[in-house]
């Protein structure tokens, strides 16, 4: 049977996908003091958003972001090995990792 916190994992994940929100923001619409509903916190641990501190800001502030890892979770780019490239000495000095 699937874990109903999924489901609100998910939700958290794509409305911080949706452009970041404040850490207030955040906090506003998801603190909660049920140990069973910790939406934020586990997010948080397992990597899928980020905090990130404002120059002068509060801790109100911060940026709450989604990482690569949380947009993967939501199905979009996944983290993946690097693509191979071409073996040096066939490409134009200068060029490697450049769009053409």
């Amino acid at each position: 049977m699937p874990n109903p916190a999924d489901a609100l994992t998910d939700q958290f994940l794509a409305w911080i996908a949706d452009g970041g929100r404040t850490y207030g923001e955040v906090m506003d619409a998801w603190r909660t003091s049920c140990p069973r509903l910790s939406i934020w916190e586990d997010a948080l641990g397992d990597g899928y958003v980020q905090i990130a501190n404002r120059p002068g800001g509060t801790r109100e502030q911060a940026l709450v972001t989604i990482t690569e890892r949380g947009l993967a979770r939501l199905g979009g780019p996944a983290e993946t090995a690097p693509a191979e490239t071409a073996p040096a000495e066939t490409a134009p000095a200068g060029t490697v990792g450049r769009a053409a």
